[in-house]
């Protein structure tokens, strides 16, 4: 029987693209900035006026988010093509703040984001490639050679 990631010491990597699904919301990058400014990462999708049906997927999304285990790892894009590292640091909670709202980030998590984007070097292919897809949902990179790679970016970074 073969060891399970935890059992190995992997360390979940997540893309965490911060992009409203509402066409109403630009995407610009303020929700991007703002998670980084203050030391979030999450999803959007209001629930205001949602059917039922949105309702339980936006669920079955925020339980996904939710069951992340602290010290995950979380990969973003900046509106200027940078990317960033971070680890979740702490449970899910609701942002209802007006600026939350207005940049469609009011699912989120404590996360402490490396202070500087990672160089090409840093960037694991398979984190590459998940970026490359697009896409707006928060989502597994399922790759042992991601996880190694960004705990040595992550532990030389605690050196300095």
């Amino acid at each position: 029987m073969s060891a399970t990631p935890a059992e190995r010491g992997v360390v979940p990597v997540f893309r965490a693209p911060m992009r409203s699904r509402s066409a109403s919301i630009p995407d610009d990058g303020a929700a991007v900035a703002r998670a980084l400014a203050i030391g979030v990462v999450g999803i959007g999708d209001r629930i205001d006026g949602a059917d039922p049906a949105q309702r339980e997927r936006l669920a079955r999304r925020i339980d996904r988010f939710a069951d992340a285990p602290d010290g995950a790892f979380v990969i973003t894009v900046d509106a200027r093509g940078e990317i960033y590292l971070g680890r979740l640091a702490g449970p899910y909670a609701p942002d209802t703040s007006a600026e939350a709202h207005a940049v469609d980030l009011v699912h989120v998590r404590a996360c402490r984001w490396r202070a500087r984007p990672l160089d090409d070097d840093e960037l694991p292919a398979a984190v590459v490639q998940t970026l490359q897809r697009g896409g707006r949902n928060w989502q597994r990179v399922r790759d042992s050679a991601a996880s190694d790679l960004l705990s040595a970016v992550w532990g030389a970074d605690a050196g300095r």
